[in-house]
């Protein structure tokens, strides 16, 4: 099936116009990057892919984001944006024959003047060798590879194809990107059979996914009733729950915001007002339960570890439980979060260090930290002078573990709350022990 945003490989001929009887979501394919909804931060003048397209020269690329949020889309009209070739491989059903197929077409292709762009869907599903055959084609310029992945790039591809790829990071469509989404579909198809408040609710309950937005609305079309259905006749008819809110005096965004100030703020019986207002409104319980996860990480942290548990443990009892015995599992969890201790430090942490990162590139670690597998790695240093802490007093050693360019750095300052006091006690004497090393 090929929709909007899918992942899916689009039609090999991308200039044709989608047959009358073609699925909704590809009668609605943008024709131009100008037309992708929710993603200006790349497609705009000055975003990453506008200003590729404006030189008229592509790098090769990854594309990591949320299902249906345009990868395959925007991959298609980058080839049209530039003339290149287009190849579509999926990881799914392709293998080695099949790149290599692909290669050797896009060798014969360069020879005669014409550039290939080489989409591969699921990049992530390739194995690391497979991910290794790319190199050469990529470095010789052979074809631009454009990859699409749903999974972390840091851990799903290796360290050498990420080294000569750009990560691009799409975001999950937001409320009106996804109005403008079905709003175009509405301008093709009529309007839907829906009450206001129902349209609303179909809206929020997409949660991102413009593909998904559209196969609704498709199966409204196909066999939905004569009279508008509201809310509670939506969600029957789909199937789903459908949150039923009213935009604009609370909305879905609006009350998972107050769901999670009020968890910042320590307030856990206005927390629990809003996650019931949330859940009784028909929200997915699965979308609150990942909100609790990132509050857990976000705003508490290691002032108290377990909240982390606390909401896996919640959403696992949910997916066994169901709805509604399940939902006590994210009250639970929600009024843990609440009333724990409160912190940021891992928070801010994370974007200290990202930051450090991408400002000091490959520096090496130093040597005595390396492990040296080889003999010519000990011959070079590798490993030499390393101080085993487990052998040292209080099972510390102080060694020194940042690249010799660089001075150390601090990125993680725990607050005086919590479970994190007892680890600035310990942060601070284990600074005490590293001054008084000879």
């Amino acid at each position: 099936m090929s929709d909007l945003f899918g992942d899916e490989p689009p039609p090999t001929s991308r200039a044709d116009a989608p047959r009358e009887d073609a699925p909704l979501a590809d009668r609605l394919r943008p024709r131009t990057l100008g037309e992708v909804v929710g993603q200006d931060h790349l497609t705009g003048p000055e975003g990453a892919i506008g200003r590729m397209v404006a030189a008229g020269r592509l790098s090769s690329m990854i594309l990591w984001g949320p299902p249906g949020t345009g990868k395959t889309t925007i991959a298609r009209l980058l080839a049209d944006a530039v003339a290149m070739r287009f190849v579509s491989v999926s990881a799914v059903f392709s293998g080695v024959a099949d790149l290599k197929k692909a290669f050797a077409e896009a060798d014969l292709a360069a020879k005669a003047g014409q550039r290939t762009l080489l989409f591969v869907d699921e990049i992530h599903r390739f194995n690391r060798a497979q991910q290794d055959g790319f190199l050469p084609f990529v470095e010789r310029g052979t074809v631009t590879l454009v990859g699409a992945t749903t999974e972390n790039p840091s851990f799903a591809l290796n360290a050498a194809l990420l080294s000569r790829a750009q990560v691009l990071i799409l975001h999950r469509l937001d409320f009106g990107a996804l109005e403008h989404l079905l709003a175009r579909a509405e301008g093709l198809a009529g309007p839907l059979s829906l009450t206001p408040q129902a349209r609303e609710a179909l809206v929020a309950s997409a949660d991102g996914d413009g593909r998904f937005l559209l196969n609704q609305a498709e199966t409204l079309y196909n066999a939905g009733p004569a009279e508008p259905l509201d809310p509670a006749g939506l969600g029957a008819f789909l199937q789903r729950r459908v949150a039923v809110y009213d935009k604009d005096r609370e909305g879905h965004y609006n009350l998972i915001s107050a769901l999670h100030k009020a968890v910042r703020g320590s307030d856990p019986q206005a927390a629990l007002y809003y996650l019931a207002r949330m859940l009784t409104a028909g929200e997915e319980p699965r979308f609150l339960a990942r909100r609790l996860i990132r509050m857990a990480v976000e705003d508490i942290g290691l002032a108290d570890p377990q909240a982390l548990v606390q909401c896996m443990a919640a959403k696992d009892a949910y997916e066994f439980l169901g709805s509604p015995e399940g939902e006590l599992a994210l009250v639970q969890a929600c009024l843990y979060l609440a009333t724990a201790p409160k912190s940021n430090a891992g928070y801010k942490a994370m974007g200290a260090a990202w930051k450090s990162a991408r400002e000091t590139g490959s520096l090496m670690p130093p040597a005595n930290i390396l492990n040296a597998p080889t003999k010519l790695m000990k011959d070079i240093g590798y490993g030499a002078g390393y101080s085993y802490d487990h052998d040292a007093d209080e099972g510390f050693s102080g060694d020194n573990y940042w690249p010799e360019e660089m001075e150390p750095q601090t990125y993680y300052q725990p607050v005086e709350r919590g479970f994190e006091r007892e680890i600035a006690k310990r942060l601070e004497y284990w600074d005490k022990l590293r001054r008084e090393r000879p």
